[in-house]
């Protein structure tokens, strides 16, 4: 099976696609942001692992030390994302791709691997009941909703900033934390940024555009996170129609 996938480097990055965003040209714009991105990465280590299709099967994961996301620990891989999508389900590639970040991890001398997941099943989320099968366990949890598994070789366990456990920042208005790291990404800032200024509705736009932004975000999710009134609501990409569905604005 090893044989159908492919790891992303700099020399194939731009002949290859990034599973999301194959074809549609409203999100191209992004695609080329996130290849950018990804340049900068892969000379840190950081893995992005595909099925050779067009499709969504991949899984992308990174040093603990550079990933950009609000969680320490030492000597861990962090898996960013596994997806496995539509007809390409039930065909063992989620297996094939977390056994080989599993591999990878031990190869390389690591203590382990972590993912972030949930105590129940939320979009965007791996699944925790498949990640039990490998042997993964629950190090960590902000407000009995998000959790850290790891798969520790050692005993070292991963943990959560303490900035994150609140999920919360001291401002009331509609504030929206981004990277590049999602194709689908600067599309939602246009549509988002038209529709506030149409409506004249108080928008505040925080590129986290450093490892150390990443790192002290006041929430889990690195992508996309949406605060209002001085809480997180989301990590759903808004549009329009969600925006005024979820806030009422």
């Amino acid at each position: 099976m090893d044989k159908q996938f492919i790891n992303l480097t700099i020399e194939n990055i731009e002949s290859e696609h990034l599973c999301c965003a194959i074809s549609d040209k409203k999100h191209q714009m992004g695609v080329v942001a996130k290849k950018n991105w990804l340049k900068e990465r892969i000379i840190e280590g950081h893995v992005f692992r595909k099925l050779n299709e067009k499709g969504k099967v991949f899984i992308e994961y990174a040093p603990l030390e550079t990933a950009w996301v609000p969680i320490y620990g030492n000597n861990y891989l962090y898996i960013y994302c596994l997806w496995v999508s539509g007809s390409f389900k039930g065909k063992g590639y989620a297996k094939s791709l977390i056994e080989y970040c599993i591999n990878d991890a031990r190869k390389k001398r690591k203590s382990g691997v972590c993912i972030l997941s949930s105590k129940k099943k939320k979009p965007f989320l791996m699944d925790k009941k498949f990640l039990l099968k490998y042997g993964f366990k629950t190090v960590d949890v902000i407000k009995d909703e998000y959790e850290l598994l790891a798969l520790s070789f050692n005993g070292e366990k991963p943990y959560f900033s303490e900035k994150v456990k609140e999920m919360k920042i001291d401002s009331r208005e509609l504030i929206i934390y981004y990277t590049l790291q999602c194709p689908y990404i600067l599309n939602c800032i246009k549509e988002i940024t038209e529709y506030c200024n149409r409506n004249n509705i108080l928008l505040s736009l925080k590129i986290v555009d450093t490892l150390e932004k990443a790192k002290n975000l006041p929430c889990i999710f690195n992508n996309w996170a949406v605060f209002y009134n001085g809480k997180y609501e989301t990590n759903h990409l808004l549009n329009e129609t969600f925006l005024k569905k979820k806030f009422q604005l």
